[in-house]
């Protein structure tokens, strides 16, 4: 019995002999060869047909999925072996989408497989729990366990320092409610290193009900940044210590004045009082003097201990700390730390504080650092707009505090110096851009970056008298406005 084929068949099928001749065909066959502009029935058939033959006849068994391809046409092939009359019923089915659907895949499996075991992250997969389900190749070199090793594991078990059960459940909340996370962690690599990584992971979502039903995770090592930031901030440390040895350098002449003023009048009282002690045997009324005199040395030793205080906390090494700051007793402190360089130099520093009594979040030492700049640089210009007029009139220099309508929060310094053009104001905050023969150019490129890092921001404009004014400006955001407060007025 031989075979039958049948025209209303959609797939090609073809009857051959043992010599891979074309004994019969059905129209779908004749149909595929002709539009495809092929010479006859083999040219759709595989090229080793003649071997496919024999050996199904020889071996008495059908072959199966056999390709051929032709034009943009993939068929997969059937031959069925008929023993009684040496023929072959070759069935065709076009494959061509499953094929070119099973190569890509097929290319982007490879892809992926060259991606995650070559880069230099990790990649993972989680449950919704934060089990592992499975990871790269890089778990190794950055955790110190293997792939195999974190399946099943919970990342509490992993990630297991100081914080890191509050940051992963708030991480599980995020990723629930907006299906994407970022968290920064440390760890002790298996090793026994702390190492620190930025996770970003992302909720794969089932379907239909929206439930998380597995995270994606990329971990990536930031120990080398982290410790470069934490270096940077040493440096900056150390820079702005630096800085405020300078600083102090340059005061001491007006240091020095301003110690010896009260010293020199403990030892005034102390020699006062010692003569009328002499005498009191005999005046007793001097006793009143040598008591009024003991109140006096009183009175300018802790002067003198205020002084020592404010210097040491002004260069004190350590971390900076932030905390509430009354500006305008700030600005007085700052005024009077000054105001013998203001008498070298016959520069008048008049304090308008604000009525409001604003207050900001800021480091004390630093603001403070920040104002003296200022305020020596406007008694600089001072001075340099008088030589320029050869003038011997004392000059001014206007410290005030103030709250704009914004809510905002300034300071300014006002001098009466020479001024700057509007390509000079654009400079003057520039690193190492200077017009002082002997500076650095460092003063204001470190003071803006410090008043921006409190939040604020410090800007130069032309002032009505010629000279510049020095704004600090802090948003309502930096700053504490409070209900007013009695200040205490500084000695006299």
């Amino acid at each position: 019995m031989s075979f039958s084929l049948s025209d209303a068949d959609p797939q090609p099928g073809l009857v051959l002999d043992g010599s891979a001749s074309t004994l019969r065909s059905n129209l779908a066959a004749k149909t595929m060869w002709v539009r495809s502009a092929l010479a006859g029935p083999s040219g759709i058939l595989p090229t080793n047909v003649q071997a496919l033959i024999t050996a199904a006849l020889t071996q008495a068994r059908a072959i199966e999925d056999v390709e051929a391809r032709f034009n943009n046409t993939i068929l997969l092939w059937t031959f069925i072996p008929c023993l009684k009359t040496a023929e072959v019923l070759a069935r065709g089915r076009d494959a061509t989408a499953d094929i070119l659907t099973r190569d890509q895949a097929i290319r982007s499996n490879r892809l992926y497989r060259v991606i995650t075991e070559n880069t230099t992250d990790l990649i993972s997969r989680h449950a919704p729990d934060g089990r592992f389900i499975d990871a790269t190749q890089a778990s190794w070199r950055l955790l110190g366990y293997r792939p195999e090793e974190l399946r099943g594991k919970f990342l509490e078990e992993i990630f297991h320092s100081d914080g890191s059960l509050q940051q992963l459940t708030e991480a599980r909340n995020r990723l629930r409610d907006d299906g994407y996370a970022t968290m920064t962690l440390d760890l002790t690599h298996r090793d026994g290193s702390k190492r620190w990584f930025e996770i970003a992971s992302r909720a794969i979502r089932e379907t239909y009900t929206g439930a998380v039903v597995e995270v994606v995770s990329v971990s990536r090592d930031i120990t080398a940044r982290v410790a470069s930031e934490d270096n940077s901030r040493r440096l900056a440390d150390e820079l702005a210590r630096t800085s405020r040895l300078a600083t102090l350098g340059e005061l001491a002449s007006s240091i020095a004045h301003e110690m010896n003023q009260p010293l020199a009048t403990i030892v005034n009282f102390a020699s006062a009082s010692q003569r009328y002690l002499k005498s009191a045997n005999t005046q007793p009324e001097h006793f009143e003097r040598v008591d009024d005199g003991l109140d006096k040395i009183i009175h300018h030793a802790n002067r003198a201990s205020e002084v020592i205080k404010h210097l040491r906390t002004f260069l004190r090494k350590g971390r900076n700390r932030t905390t509430d700051v009354l500006l305008n007793e700030t600005l007085t402190k700052v005024a009077q730390l000054c105001q013998w360089e203001a008498d070298k130099y016959s520069v008048e520093i008049i304090c308008t504080p604000s009525d409001r009594k604003p207050t900001i979040i800021a480091d004390q030492v630093l603001l403070e650092q920040v104002l003296i700049n200022l305020i020596r640089n406007g008694m600089e210009a001072n001075v340099e707009a008088r030589a320029a007029e050869t003038a011997t009139t004392s000059s001014r220099l206007t410290l005030s505090t103030s709250v704009n309508s914004d809510g905002e929060t300034l300071i300014e310094v006002t001098d009466e110096g020479p001024g700057l053009d509007e390509q000079g104001i654009r400079q003057m905050f520039q690193p190492f851009y200077t017009n002082k023969p002997q500076g650095l150019g460092l003063g204001l490129s470190m003071s803006r970056s410090i008043i921006e890092g409190f939040g604020g921001f410090l800007d130069a404009q032309t002032a009505a008298t010629g000279g510049l004014i020095l704004t600090c400006r802090f948003p309502a955001t930096a700053t504490k406005n409070r209900a007013p407060i009695t200040e205490i007025a500084p000695d006299e």
